[in-house]
């Protein structure tokens, strides 16, 4: 059976709640990145990156210190989604950058990105984590959208499903 990794930063809890419901969904483990290495992420088939945006565009504490090995990883042949948390309201010119930013490290390193999202039903200016139209992976406003956070992990962690098949 393939194994699938969820990997995530928190600092409030918000990214740990919805990395366990994902988890959950996917009959996988969370687990946070500052107790990580690169070996038991690479030993996944499957790989799930949790990050939220903090400040103007800056990444989680634990994955700002990760992403030096992150960038140095191969991901050649790895499926990996990423999801993000942000504040669209109070940040809009940034939101969800740091998903943007762990994705785009992602690619970069050889590996292939699933589960966009569209932007339908998101109110903000710019952010790192559209490309073509689209989010690279989940965004989540556990500030301003908290009550759509349940709705749109089930939809996600569906299509992902079909992504991992």
């Amino acid at each position: 059976m393939a194994k699938i990794g969820i990997f995530f930063g928190s600092s409030t809890g918000n990214t740990e709640d919805a990395a366990k419901q994902i988890a959950q969904d996917l009959g996988a483990e969370a687990t946070e990145i500052s107790s990580t290495s690169e070996d038991e992420i690479l030993e996944c088939d499957y790989i799930v990156f949790g990050v939220s945006t903090w400040g103007a565009g800056d990444l989680q504490d634990d994955f700002d210190d990760f992403m030096g090995t992150l960038e140095g990883m191969d991901f050649s042949g790895k499926k990996v989604a990423v999801f993000g948390l942000g504040d669209q309201e109070n940040y809009g010119d940034t939101f969800v950058d740091a998903m943007g930013i762990v994705g785009k490290a992602v690619k970069a390193a050889g590996g292939e990105l699933v589960g966009t999202v569209a932007t339908d039903g998101y109110e903000y200016d710019a952010s790192e984590g559209e490309e073509n139209g689209k989010f690279i992976g989940l965004p989540l406003d556990e500030d301003n959208q908290s009550d759509q956070s349940a709705d749109r992990i089930a939809s996600w962690v569906s299509e992902l499903k079909k992504s991992f098949a």
